[in-house]
């Protein structure tokens, strides 16, 4: 059944998509069915508190607290939120997203440190899975930051509907032995301190990717883009990215590190299994840069297929998201995005909201002894992300055939803000 929904979704789009290419050839006006005109850059938008900002703020304030659950940031629900209420072009609402992201997953990360795994004695957050993907998610933000200075807005929505319609075809649900598992775990998480629930080496590891990313992002600032330096400085991203990830698969390879909180723990994994993590790590990054979603649309979904227990993929695939993200920001802001009022004011939000998320989730968890309703979260935040975003694409792309725009292809060395 599934799949005959894939195929009438799919076959729904390929038709809206035609409709929209007789439509332009025609020349009709479509001023009456699709988003306003896109703006040439929404970073002078003043902040204007009305309606537009209070359902704004209802939306994303949802979208936050779904995120923080399902652990795939809400970035789905931003991006049409922020271009059809808020009213910003398609690309700074990508960026915009990434700063509510997080803010959703700093507050949701702070939550879950304290947190012990449903089943084992070890933390909530898998470091050592953590540690394998991070860097390599990273990597692939940066270069999807890039890709959406260049990337025609059709080109991102094609991209995008292949995305999630490929994820809603292979996604299926894991074994339900978790919940079962669970409902004999009483949480402990008032009795774990954040400082001994904490693996620091992993911890420290991670960090210093995010700082030698961050140290490398404003020095290339202070390139002219396209420089020889800025290139420079954009591939030393590359032997830190994937030194600090081979370490990691190295130890896992020779059985000197596990992957704890995988279901099927026998034996260490193969080197090409530790491959196509590391290349899912560095896909799910690309399109969380290019299309302001969270990472964590791509690895929830893949955490779950490992085997991970619900709560561990959510929270796992939160906390590295909480360092691509940030890195996204950064990235966005030297390329003056987004606006810093708003900014501020949403990124806020959604911290608030994540935290109120993450109360209900442990409060439903303990209510049910089941934590299968993450699963059902993430699958909700995955088809509503393909409806909305798709519909935001796709109007867009009416609008600028209608007015007959460039719709080719970028060129960051003549970008300017």
């Amino acid at each position: 059944m599934g799949r005959k929904w894939n195929a009438v979704l799919a076959l729904g789009i390929a038709y809206i998509v035609a409709a929209a290419v007789a439509v332009a050839d025609k020349g009709l006006s479509l001023s009456g069915t699709v988003a306003a005109p896109e703006k040439a850059s929404s970073l002078g938008k003043p902040m204007k508190f009305g309606w537009q900002i209070v359902l704004g703020s209802f939306v994303g304030s949802l979208g936050a607290m779904l995120g923080s659950i399902g652990g795939v940031g809400g970035g789905g629900i931003f991006v049409p939120m922020l271009t059809l209420i808020i009213g910003f072009d398609p690309k700074s609402s990508a960026a915009m997203s990434k700063c509510m992201i997080t803010g959703g997953a700093i507050s949701t990360v702070y939550c879950t440190l304290k947190q012990k795994h449903p089943t084992l004695d070890m933390p909530v957050i898998d470091y050592d899975l953590a540690l394998l993907v991070q860097p390599m998610l990273m990597l692939g933000v940066s270069i999807g930051v890039i890709c959406n200075v260049i990337f025609p807005d059709w080109l991102v929505t094609v991209l995008l509907i292949i995305l999630f319609i490929g994820e809603e075809n292979e996604y299926t649900l894991p074994p339900t032995e978790h919940d079962a598992a669970a409902e004999k775990t009483k949480s402990s998480d008032e009795a774990v301190s954040i400082w001994k629930n904490i693996y620091w080496k992993e911890f420290g590891l991670l960090a210093f990717v995010w700082v030698a990313f961050l140290a490398l992002q404003v020095t290339k600032n202070y390139n002219a883009i396209c420089s020889t330096w800025y290139w420079a400085l954009s591939l030393l991203q590359i032997p830190v990215s994937i030194g600090v990830s081979m370490y990691q698969a190295v130890g896992l390879l020779k059985g000197k590190r596990v992957i704890s909180s995988r279901e099927n723990k026998q034996g260490s994994p193969k080197a090409h299994q530790l491959m196509v993590y590391c290349f899912f790590g560095i896909t799910a990054g690309i399109l969380a840069g290019l299309l302001g979603v969270g990472g964590g649309t791509v690895m929830g979904p893949l955490f779950l297929e490992l085997g991970i227990p619900p709560q561990v993929s959510s929270a796992t695939a939160t906390y590295v998201m909480m360092y691509s993200s940030s890195i996204a920001v950064v990235e966005y802001y030297l390329l003056k995005r987004f606006p810093i009022p708003y900014a501020l004011f949403f990124s806020s939000l959604a911290f608030f909201a994540a935290i109120v998320g993450q109360r209900v989730a442990r409060k439903v968890i303990n209510l049910l002894g089941r934590a299968s309703f993450i699963i059902f979260i993430l699958s909700f935040m995955i088809f509503v992300s393909a409806i909305s975003l798709g519909e935001v694409g796709i109007s867009n792309i009416i609008h600028k055939m209608s007015q007959h725009k460039y719709m080719g292809f970028g060129n960051i060395c003549e970008y300017h803000a």
